[in-house]
């Protein structure tokens, strides 16, 4: 799940977690990208509930040239070294920003950069955040390759997130590519900090050379996100099978972000119910290691 904190997220930490509590859940985490500062607040809105709240992160990582999303669960979220790796990637994000707009002219949408870092308002800008901005102010709707997320259009059931995949994912037009730390290095951060790492998504990073996650395991993954709302069930298969054999932990997540992923809810990913018992087995270790 991601806050406000994220510059992709809606919602207050606090704001999330009371909407966890109105849908009933008992275990929750929060997983910011790259980021930390929500934990607090969350972890205490959660606890004066009375449910459990693991604390966590999502960082941005990358393996053999192809970007990756890294969980960490059970981490010190109060050492400096969480400090230093959002400064770190706060600071290349938005340095990628002018290129990202050049990218996107190139490829046919123009936007004012200035507009776009107005409406972030001291956040980092996102691609979500570019495509919010030419999805709702008039100036920008005359561009025909906009029409497929305005209202009506076959993209517009998540317009933000499907402009974000189709422009600014790995590999499509717009697309500019930000040096991340290593995938080993993110692990070492991670244990380093006495925290669990577990390979967000991997199906949709991945995409076709799913069998990569036998080597992220190698390289010291401890887990692989088995559901979620990415995956088909094929995946789902594959990586359960995968997790199985390997006596690794899985995890299950919603990946609920607000507006920019609106058919997303809270607690809702694909499951398939032969492997529940070990998804609940998994969540039950992970308590352990609090």
């Amino acid at each position: 799940m991601h806050s406000n904190i994220s510059n992709d997220g809606e919602l207050s930490p606090a704001e999330i977690v009371s909407a966890c509590i109105a849908s009933g859940l008992e275990i929750i985490s929060l997983t910011d990208h790259n980021s930390v500062k929500g934990l607090e607040e969350a972890i205490d809105h959660a606890t004066a509930a009375g449910i459990t709240c693991i604390p966590g992160i999502e960082i941005d990582c990358a393996y053999e040239g192809i970007d990756l999303h890294l969980l960490g669960y059970h981490v010190d979220w109060k050492s400096m070294d969480f400090a230093v790796l959002e400064n770190t990637i706060h600071d290349r994000v938005l340095d990628s920003f002018p290129a990202m707009i050049r990218n996107l002219e190139k490829a046919g949408i123009r936007v004012d950069d200035d507009e776009v870092l107005a409406a972030a308002g001291g956040q980092l800008p996102s691609a979500e955040l570019i495509a919010e901005v030419l999805l709702t102010n008039p100036v920008y709707q005359g561009n025909a390759l906009l029409r497929p997320y305005m209202k009506g259009g076959e993209r517009s059931d998540m317009p933000y997130i499907n402009f974000y995949l189709d422009y600014f994912a790995q590999g499509k037009a717009a697309y500019v590519k930000i040096e991340y730390i290593s995938f080993d290095e993110a692990v070492a951060l991670i244990k380093d900090n006495h925290g669990t790492p577990v390979v967000a998504h991997p199906g949709m990073n991945l995409k076709t050379r799913e069998y990569l996650v036998n080597a992220l395991l190698d390289h010291g993954a401890e887990g692989l996100e088995v559901f979620n709302n990415y995956h088909d069930f094929e995946q789902i298969r594959y990586f359960a099978k995968v997790a199985l054999q390997r006596k690794t932990i899985a995890t299950c997540g919603s990946d609920f972000h607000g507006k920019t992923k609106p058919l997303i809810t809270l607690g809702s990913f694909k499951s398939l119910e032969p492997y529940n018992t070990y998804i609940n087995q998994s969540v039950q270790s992970l308590l352990k290691n609090q």
